[in-house]
């Protein structure tokens, strides 16, 4: 049994069944004598020794794990496949100032993408047209009309975040080269552009699969700047463009893994400066009053960019992203959060409907998906990630209009939904579909709708998707409430960011009696712990009543119980003071 790996045969604080029905799992014996030695040796706290561990860190790289350097991390852009063609040809239209256009998806890694060119080709005195396809009208990726007229007047077409399966629409772009910088499934064969750089080609070896296309982009401006050095001129300064890197990255849920840890981190460090106009002026309007983290950048900034693209115009978030105009800025951030709100109201009654569907047809498969008349496309993936989290299971939602349907599906880790996505679309069973393994996108005739999501459970399924119910929850550690202090958790967020592929670590605070348990705002709890406890710590349960913790929990004041969550800082009125974030609860 490898360090870390908790006991088969022993729940953790012996919660075989929590309040979410999910088995309690913690760190092994050996997980926790390697803890403790790293611990001493180190000078950490053990908590954070524990966290390490899990995360297969050995005591000799502590130093470098908790102090990342993207100089160390940061791959040769020319191990990727057609980054020397790319770059050689993406320099020759700057130099003759030729006419650039860039095609983007209107997702925030496909704004983020494009605004990295746009940024680095103006800190060269060039520009470039900016292209995003209307998600109703035009669908995702290239398509022949948008294309060709592109071609018609300009010399360079450079697609991000898509392209990659656009065959017919990058051959109708006649009389111009096309450059593809991608990073969804690639098929058997590549479309006819000039180059087509994607860590998850067919032919690549997948070293390089978990970046975003915003981080392949990235890669071709590392690699531009270093030809540039190489004619005696400097580039545009590269460190100040990761904050759009680290935008893309969480907001795609691309695994904090590898360069995609230190990318995010360092562009976290930039945008705290709040020197980007476009993420000042959207910070402002969602009321972020704290140092950017990952949570911010997942779950405030990207939902309001992504609203242009769901509901409104598709290129509001890049042309936020690239402005540099303070008062441009803050228009198109107040407008993006009027369409963020329009969106919220759409995607509440799709969700409803959806999850009840899904929930009537049975959820206890591989898959859940649902399927209603009209649903707006802009929510759909937005509630196959709800529907996905509340049931635990690979999730489609699928808006139907005439003879098709069109859906997003959002996996669950561990599954591969991508691939099974393209190959049932390889198979026949869809008209068309793709993406990676965590998000995908489908389009699906009315008449086959039944068969092909029966194919693709059954595809799930063979990843082990749909066994058992919820869960295990790991637990990293107990912790007592004396110490979770500020210090502490600092110290774990220096193991950060947290996201996917990282999970934040959850900690347990063991048989500690309640104070108090209030309702707050709508269907949230917090708690305050008896004064047995030996230290005060605020607890807060947001969504308590969407689920079984808050019945659980309210009215039982007095009461002993084991809780989990997560440990944060709350900045909230000035004042800094620890809390938790409660996942879970069991009597103790």
């Amino acid at each position: 049994m490898s360090a870390g790996a908790g006991q088969p045969g022993r729940a953790f604080l012996g919660v075989e069944a929590s309040a979410l029905g999910r088995r309690w799992v913690g760190p092994d014996e050996e997980a926790q004598r390697h803890a403790a030695a790293m611990a001493q040796a180190q000078g950490l706290h053990e908590a954070l020794a524990r966290v390490l561990v899990r995360r297969g860190v050995s005591a000799g790289e502590v130093p470098g794990f908790l102090q990342p350097r993207l100089r160390d991390l940061l791959p040769d852009p020319l191990g990727l496949r057609d980054m020397e063609a790319a770059a050689e040809r993406f320099l020759a239209a700057v130099e003759r100032r030729e006419r650039i256009a860039i095609f983007a998806d209107y997702d925030v890694d496909g704004g983020a993408s494009a605004a990295l060119l746009l940024v680095w080709l103006r800190g060269l005195g060039r520009d470039a047209t900016l292209y995003i396809p209307d998600r109703i009208d035009e669908g995702y990726g290239p398509n022949v009309p948008a294309m060709e007229a592109l071609a018609r007047d300009h010399d360079l077409i450079v697609c991000v975040d898509c392209g990659t399966l656009s065959h017919e629409p990058i051959a109708a772009a006649r009389g111009a080269d096309v450059i593809v910088l991608d990073h969804h499934l690639g098929a058997e064969t590549l479309p006819p552009a000039l180059a087509v750089v994607n860590p998850n080609r067919q032919d690549e070896s997948g070293d390089l699969g978990h970046l975003c296309a915003a981080g392949v982009v990235f890669l071709l401006l590392v690699e531009a700047n270093r030809r540039l050095r190489g004619q005696g001129v400097q580039g545009p300064d590269l460190m100040a463009m990761l904050d759009l890197v680290a935008l893309a990255t969480v907001a795609d849920v691309a695994p904090l893994v590898g360069v995609n840890r230190a990318l995010v981190r360092q562009g976290l460090a930039v945008m705290a400066r709040r020197q980007r106009p476009g993420l000042v002026a959207l910070a402002d309007v969602a009321r972020m009053n704290s140092a950017p983290n990952a949570h911010h950048l997942g779950f405030l900034l990207g939902p309001r960019i992504n609203a242009g693209g769901r509901v409104g115009r598709a290129d509001l978030g890049a042309r936020l992203l690239a402005c540099t105009d303070r008062a441009e800025a803050e228009s198109l951030a107040a407008r993006l959060e009027e369409l963020n709100a329009e969106r919220r109201e759409i995607e509440a009654g799709v969700q409803a409907a959806a999850i009840a569907q899904a929930e009537a047809r049975g959820a206890d498969g591989p898959l859940v998906w649902a399927a209603g008349e009209g649903w707006h496309p802009g929510v759909l993936g937005i509630v196959a990630a709800r529907m996905k989290e509340a049931l635990g299971r690979p999730a489609v939602v699928i808006g139907l209009d005439g003879d098709e349907g069109k859906g997003s599906a959002r996996s669950i880790a561990g599954v591969d939904l991508g691939a099974a996505v393209q190959r049932i679309a390889a198979e026949g069973l869809l008209i068309k579909g793709g993406g990676h393994r965590m998000a995908a996108g489908l389009t699906v005739a009315r008449d086959r709708l039944e068969p092909a999501m029966e194919r693709l459970a059954e595809l799930l399924a063979r990843q082990g998707a749909g066994a058992g119910g919820p869960g295990d929850l790991w637990l990293d550690s107990v912790i007592m409430p004396t110490a979770a202090t500020i210090e502490l958790v600092e110290q774990i967020e220096a193991a950060g960011p947290f996201g996917a592929g990282a999970p934040a670590p959850r900690f347990a605070l063991p048989d500690v009696s309640l104070g108090f348990v209030r309702r707050m705002g709508t269907g949230h709890l917090r708690l305050g712990l008896g004064k047995d406890a030996g230290g005060k710590l605020d607890i807060v349960c947001f969504g308590a009543f969407d689920g079984p913790l808050g019945p659980l929990l309210e009215g039982h004041a007095g009461r002993r119980f084991h809780l989990a969550g997560r440990l944060e800082i709350n900045d909230w009125g000035g004042r800094r003071r620890v809390q938790m974030r409660l996942e879970d609860a069991a009597p103790a």
